[in-house]
Order: C-alpha cells, then sequence, then structure tokens
C-alpha cells in the first residue's frame, strides 16, 4: 500500500517544514509515504466559503484515481488513539488498498463532492489547529503507527 497525504496550500514556516520532512524521511522505512501539495487558489478572497470549497473540491477529485481510498481529515470525523489508529492503517493493508489517501481540506473544510467520494473522516482532535500543524500530526501519527505495528520503542504506552 502507498500513503499520500494531498493538502491545499503550501507550509510557509521553515521548522514545520523541517519537522515534517523529518518525519517523512523516518517513514521510507515502512511504506511508500507522498505529500502532494496543491496550491492556494487564486484570488481566494474574491469567492465565497462555498465557491472556495467547490473550487478545492475540484483540485482534490483531480489527484484521485478510481481505486484510491480517500480519508478526510475533518473536524466531524472518528477519533483514534495511537494504537487504534495502527490497526486502523493495518486493516488497510490486509484489505488490498493500493492507495490511502488522506486530505487536509482547505480553511473551510470540504465540498459536498469531495465528502460524497470520501470513505471516512478522521479527526486529529476536537481542538482546532493550523493545516500546517496537520500535516506534522498526521505524518508523526502514521510513523508512530508503523513503529507500534513493528513493535518498536518509539510509542509508550
Amino acid at each position: 500500500m502507498k500513503i499520500k497525504l494531498l493538502a491545499i496550500g503550501k507550509t510557509d514556516d521553515k521548522n514545520l517544514q523541517t519537522l515534517i520532512e523529518t518525519y517523512q524521511n523516518r517513514l521510507k522505512h515502512y511504506i511508500n509515504f507522498e505529500i502532494d501539495i496543491i496550491p492556494d487558489l487564486k484570488k481566494a478572497k474574491n469567492l465565497t466559503e462555498a465557491q472556495q470549497k467547490d473550487k478545492e473540491g475540484e483540485l482534490i477529485l483531480k489527484k484521485l484515481t478510481a481505486t484510491d481510498n480517500l480519508i478526510l481529515l475533518d473536524e466531524k470525523g472518528k477519533e483514534f488513539r495511537s494504537i487504534e489508529f495502527s490497526k486502523f492503517l493495518q486493516k488497510k493493508m490486509n484489505a488490498g488498498i493500493k492507495q490511502l489517501v488522506l486530505v487536509i481540506g482547505g480553511p473551510y473544510g470540504f465540498s459536498d463532492a469531495v465528502y460524497k467520494k470520501s470513505q471516512g473522516k478522521i479527526s486529529l482532535s476536537k481542538m482546532t489547529f493550523s493545516h500546517q500543524m496537520i500535516r506534522l500530526f498526521i505524518t508523526e501519527q502514521i510513523y508512530r503507527a508503523f513503529t507500534i505495528l513493528k513493535n518498536e520503542p518509539y510509542h509508550h504506552e
């Protein structure tokens, strides 16, 4: 299985980007993992929230293949403890999924079309975090999940 993290807009903070790359490099030992960035919409200030969600949704859907398993990182999604998340990833791998696509949407969330296409939603917290920080948190959690699956001494419970 391959895991792709799809996100809207680049990470401006160099410190965050360095940390994201650290976990991205660590993941190479476990799974094919990539981050695909969709550029911010041009002239987004001239768009309503609904128009922005629709335009971002079109860009997200263009990045998908017919066989992708789409999971949205959404505040209304299922919350996991780290061990549960590792089991979730193991189930996806056991199911023979070619590519699991985790998506971080824009500032207003996802369009209805993206919700309809998705196979699930995950919430990292009831709290709100910047989209840039979520990239770091989900990348670290994927790394943590694989260390749990391999019984490596990274996660302590």
